[in-house]
């Protein structure tokens, strides 16, 4: 399934949201065994996601599109060659008009030491894309504008308030 909506909820445990279309094949599967996977694709693959994105796997075999191996998670397949994927499991669903958005722990995490830099993901490396809405563009991530949590501190040291 190609999702573009996936958001980071909480930082101990880690845990991602994903935002879920009821009428996708997936949904279904991720109900039913509360578990999935988030493969951060890189810029080469854009075409063949949005492959996927178009067409239904209810009526349409996209099994072969990607190679699949499994961690710990048995119902959680993960894209072979991807620079970062990530295992979840499902503790809560919120149900809303067309999707479910469901809440999950960051089970496992698999990289290749390619895609890191001093054993954190490295976005340049990594060359992940991103899709836009409502332009429905993909765009490619570019330069690092500064350190987060950081930047801003030359505008607050020169203000008189703290």
């Amino acid at each position: 399934m190609a999702l573009n909506r996936l958001t980071r909820v909480n930082f101990d445990p880690p845990m991602i949201g994903v935002c879920v279309n009821k009428s996708n094949a997936s949904h279904a599967a991720i109900l039913d065994t509360s578990e999935f996977s988030v493969n951060v694709l890189s810029v080469d693959m854009f075409k063949v996601t949005d492959y996927k994105g178009l067409v239904s796997a209810k009526r349409v075999g996209k099994s072969d599109l990607f190679e699949v191996f499994y961690g710990e998670l048995k119902s959680a397949p993960m894209i072979s060659g991807c620079p970062l994927t990530i295992e979840c499991k499902g503790i809560r669903t919120v149900e809303l008009p067309a999707n479910s958005f469901v809440i999950a722990e960051i089970m496992n995490i698999y990289s290749e030491d390619k895609y890191l830099t001093e054993g954190k993901p490295d976005v340049k490396k990594i060359n992940p894309f991103v899709v836009t809405i409502p332009d429905n563009r993909f765009w490619a991530i570019g330069e690092c504008l500064g350190r987060a949590w950081n930047a801003g501190k030359t505008l607050r040291m020169g203000s008189q308030r703290e």
